[in-house]
């Protein structure tokens, strides 16, 4: 509790802790409001995913305790599932403005997890509001003091998730206060607090190198990687010890798993192919997934909030239900009530299923009248974003093209706590999941425009404005040389 200070000597630290507890993870799922919740979680190990956050979480409303749901609803302890065997390793995050709330906060589900990660991305305007996430950045004193309290009172490591500056030497000048207040692990997050939703634009991995190479405490990157090739070419380019996806993962969770060898009638593109690149990875059969995701809900005593199973479903489902819109506005319209979730063994689920497996007949023939034709044959690359559309029933990124001119936004003033002053962009499109990538463009130099994270707006997907996890933006993504390629 706060003033109770710890020998941390003891403590697993940097690389030690990233290598004995987290076991040199490489893949690692983003946080996600409402998206990286336990159900998913478990999804995304099957597919790969060696490393897993929680949603975030408010730490004034967790500690307060006042409204009882809201604990319940973000970390259940009472079914022992979160945090447990099959929940490890985990990451709880937490968003904050007050050291004392937060470590109230964080010891609550201290045996729950294995470090504590605070959210210094968000970019959204409710945590402008809050003041919390990147609208920390220009807060150094306090940033540092939630680290340090953390680091010195829990007997789990603190970590920190962040975005750049406009410029490299703040952005590495703000890495090393975050490593010195006693962070152990730093995701670096290429864009900064201006970039977010429809003009995001593209991540800078050269910032995320730059922090790489000056601090000592493992860094992971996160933001451009849509397809599993383009996991190597982040790594390469930044250096970093691990990547981090978001919207990559929501539309394919086994964005972290190679192909399986193809069959002759499967095969990839010919190394010459321009889709090449981006055949590599599995890409399962999305209604197939759907299923399974819809299993785990069913078979776990935790309870899925129905607004994460359907944004889940729209986002698996897209490409198919592009094509078969009634199904579409079917699954729009299906109600499952928070109070109907545990019925009968969670039958109210059913109804998804039903539209599901509907939809996969439908599939089934589409694929039989696909037959004898190879992956490439079906993955034609699109012209007005560079990179292969695979077939409908296929699990693959939403990429949308980016703004033909982006906006310049006014580079943000100096400030003498941290050399950048807050500033307000208004959001285009309401606050909720995370941007995709757009079209190839020529890397340029500095790019302080663009606003992240906003999911798709696809007919019956859930209107409900939410916030969308910083990590949750993870966008376009970046290719070695002179290309930069979009976002997932």
């Amino acid at each position: 509790m706060p003033g109770v200070t710890l020998d941390t000597s003891r403590k697993l630290a940097g690389y030690d802790f990233f290598v004995n507890v987290l076991g040199s993870p490489k893949y690692i799922v983003a946080p996600m409001v409402d998206q990286s919740e336990l159900a998913w979680r478990k999804l995304s190990r099957r597919y790969g995913a060696q490393v897993v956050y929680t949603p975030m979480i408010n730490a004034k409303m967790f500690a307060e305790g006042v409204r009882k749901p809201y604990r319940e609803q973000n970390f259940d302890t009472v079914h022992g599932e979160e945090g447990g065997p099959e929940d490890r390793p985990l990451i709880v995050q937490f968003c904050a403005n007050n050291a004392d709330q937060l470590l109230t906060s964080a010891k609550l589900l201290e045996p729950y997890c294995d470090a504590v990660d605070i959210n210094l991305g968000c970019p959204q305007d409710i945590a402008r509001r809050g003041r919390y996430g990147s609208f920390l950045q220009d807060e150094w004193d306090l940033i540092y003091e939630m680290i340090n309290t953390l680091h010195k009172n829990l007997s789990i490591p603190v970590t920190a998730k962040f975005r750049v500056f406009p410029t490299i030497e703040k952005t590495v000048e703000y890495a090393k206060m975050l490593e010195r207040a006693g962070a152990q692990i730093l995701t670096c997050h290429g864009r900064t607090r201006e970039q977010r939703g429809n003009r995001s634009g593209l991540a800078d991995w050269e910032k995320i190198r730059a922090v790489k190479q000056a601090v000592s405490v493992p860094v992971i990157a996160n933001g451009n990687l849509l397809f599993y090739g383009d996991i190597e070419r982040c790594l390469a380019a930044t250096g970093a010890d691990a990547v981090m996806s978001a919207e990559g993962n929501l539309y394919n969770p086994a964005i972290f798993m190679p192909a399986p060898d193809p069959a002759p009638s499967t095969s990839c593109a010919s190394p010459s192919s321009p889709a090449a690149m981006y055949l590599t990875g599995y890409h399962p059969r999305n209604t197939s997934l759907a299923l399974e995701y819809l299993a785990i809900v069913r078979s776990q005593k935790t309870l899925t909030t129905p607004s994460a199973v359907k944004g889940h479903l729209f986002k698996l489902l897209r490409p198919a239900l592009g094509k078969y819109t009634d199904l579409r506005e079917r699954l729009g319209r299906v109600r499952v009530e928070r109070t109907e979730r545990e019925k009968d063994g969670g039958a109210a689920w059913g109804r998804y299923e039903d539209i599901i497996r509907e939809l996969d007949e439908r599939l089934e023939a589409d694929i039989e009248a696909a037959k004898g034709k190879t992956l490439q044959e079906l993955s034609p690359v699109d012209e007005a974003t560079g990179f292969p559309v695979l077939p409908h029933w296929l699990a693959q990124p939403y990429i949308r093209p980016l703004p033909a001119e982006p906006e310049v936004a006014e580079p943000p003033k100096e400030s003498q706590k941290s050399g950048i002053e807050v500033t307000v962009v208004e959001d285009v499109l309401p606050e909720s999941v995370p941007e995709a990538r757009g079209s190839k463009r020529p890397i340029s130099v500095e790019r302080t425009t663009a606003p992240e994270g906003v999911a798709p707006g696809t007919a019956g997907e859930p209107k409900r404005a939410k916030l969308a996890s910083e990590e949750q933006s993870e966008g376009i993504k970046q290719t070695p040389g002179a290309t930069a390629v979009a976002p997932s």
